[in-house]
């Protein structure tokens, strides 16, 4: 019995990163189930209070969570796409489905937005705005605390995962909650007389979210396009690596997102008199340290280098 010793030892940093990483989607899938349910009371409520309470701004708003609705959905399913693990037609895991979620999260903000300046511009121009009532006031004040509460909830999360999914429906979550904030200004004024400010409210409120979708499409195209990821991290694990013994120098380091994880390249350099099997003991030290260090890297790949030694690294790109 005792030779299942090293074998259970050994399995013990693999059972460690599947809880970690069930944990992680888990975490995710919480937080956008709690938005999700939040935004159908929150649309249904601001299109009643819009429409029988007389308010553009607020019903402008109530269209804007039927939108967010969608986008909340597609991330729902983005997540449960990106937590298949990798097959044979997708080698680097699923986790580029957050990426394109942003990225359709980001073209919803921005035709919401670019929705409902038409119609504020619309309504101001023709002169058919009315005088909203009481119900409308309250919705948008109700509105800009329970967002304000996801948005805290979301970008929390969306931070310790590290997920662009995540981020983009708490950006999503703070939009709603700037667009109430200027929507309760405006169906207030025009609540006491100044039925102009309702519409213009909406109007105003549109430049905010088309601002965010904006932010939010730059960001997702930029995993997309395999940005690098902070110099801080990269320096981290350059540290990390160079510390164990056998490695001379990391040669060179790069690094891409794949939804919630990190993808590593590495090139260590080593003795060139060493034996295949001893930098590959070395090598496989290397990854297990950064899997510990960093819960959000997915992988690491490493090529061995032969140190202070001439050599040609072939690329294309």
């Amino acid at each position: 019995m005792i030779f299942l010793v090293p074998i259970a030892y050994c399995l013990v940093p693999v059972l460690r990163f599947f809880m970690q990483r069930q944990e992680r989607f888990g975490l995710a899938e919480r937080v956008i189930r709690i938005g999700f349910w939040a935004n159908i009371v929150l649309m249904v409520m601001k299109l009643l209070a819009g429409h029988y309470g007389r308010s553009e701004a607020v019903f402008a708003d109530g269209v804007e969570s039927a939108c967010d609705f969608v986008a909340i959905f597609s991330t729902l399913v983005a997540l449960r796409i990106g937590r298949k693990p990798f097959d044979a037609k997708h080698p680097y895991g699923h986790g580029r489905a957050e990426s394109i979620s942003a990225i359709v999260v980001a073209f919803l903000i921005i035709a919401t937005g670019a929705g409902i300046m038409v119609n504020s511009v619309s309504v101001i121009v023709t002169g058919t705005q009315r005088t909203p009532q009481a119900i409308a006031v309250v919705a948008a004040f109700l509105t800009i605390v329970i967002k304000e509460w996801l948005y805290r909830n979301s970008i929390g999360a969306g931070r310790t995962l590290e997920s662009p999914a995540l981020l983009a429906v708490a950006k999503d979550h703070r939009k709603d909650a700037l667009t109430s904030i200027a929507t309760l200004i405006g169906v207030s004024g025009a609540y006491l007389g100044y039925s102009v400010m309702d519409p213009l409210a909406a109007g105003v409120t549109s430049f905010f979210i088309l601002h965010i979708g904006y932010g939010t499409f730059r960001n997702a195209a930029h995993e997309l396009m395999d940005a690098v990821p902070p110099p801080e991290f990269l320096n981290a694990v350059t540290a990390l690596a160079e510390g164990v013994q056998g490695v001379e120098h990391v040669h060179e380091i790069r690094a891409r997102r794949s939804g919630q994880f990190v993808i590593i390249d590495l090139k260590l350099d080593m003795d060139p008199e060493m034996t295949v099997k001893r930098s590959h003991t070395i090598a496989t030290e290397v990854k297990k340290l950064i899997f510990e260090k960093f819960p959000n890297v997915g992988d690491v790949m490493i090529h061995i280098n032969p140190h202070e030694e001439e050599h040609e690294d072939l690329i294309r790109l």
